[in-house]
């Protein structure tokens, strides 16, 4: 056997290379950056639509549909496709309500960047269940002169916050006549 006792040549530029270690970086630093390219990967411009999808078009057809991908035309960021994957018996409504899905999704980006909408019947996973607010009410009472208007809001949680604005008033100006 012959051996090869050629150098290699080393005085060629070196590449340069990011220095290893340096402080540890939260997993949460990362993932939009990764979460960014495979979202684009496959159509995407923003991750958030997906994110934000139920925020987008409401609870009620988020349970039923999910974003796919967006295509646009080449070079071009508006009047694109959105794909969307419907639950089969869903299929229908969701063909019925696509001017309204358009509109928000066009509201969301704050332009014309859809303009048609296919429909692909699949699985869709159930978005995560919004948490309820874990924050008690609080029990101080509510200033007199506040208290009996409040009573007529019909929305629990509408007037629990406008309790608390009630409550954070009266405490200034508490603080303030002292």
């Amino acid at each position: 056997m012959e051996r090869d006792d050629r150098k290699q040549s080393t005085s060629g530029p070196k590449r340069y290379e990011r220095a290893r270690g340096g402080p540890a970086r939260a997993i949460s630093e990362l993932m939009p950056e990764v979460g960014r390219t495979a979202f684009r990967r496959f159509g995407f411009v923003q991750s958030s639509v997906v994110s934000r999808w139920p925020e987008i078009v409401g609870p009620r057809h988020a349970r039923v549909c999910t974003p796919e991908s967006i295509r646009f035309p080449p070079g071009e960021k508006s009047e694109g496709i959105l794909q969307l994957v419907v639950v089969p018996a869903h299929a229908p409504i969701i063909q019925h309500v696509i001017p309204e899905i358009v509109e928000r999704v066009n509201r969301f980006f704050g332009y014309n960047a859809v303009a048609k909408v296919k429909i692909r019947q699949g699985e869709v996973k159930a978005p995560p269940a919004s948490k309820p607010p874990t924050a008690a009410p609080s029990l101080k009472p509510v200033p007199l002169e506040l208290g009996e208007s409040l009573r007529d809001i019909g929305d629990p949680e509408l007037r629990a916050v406008l309790e608390s604005l009630a409550r954070s008033i009266g405490a200034r100006n508490n603080q303030k006549e002292q």
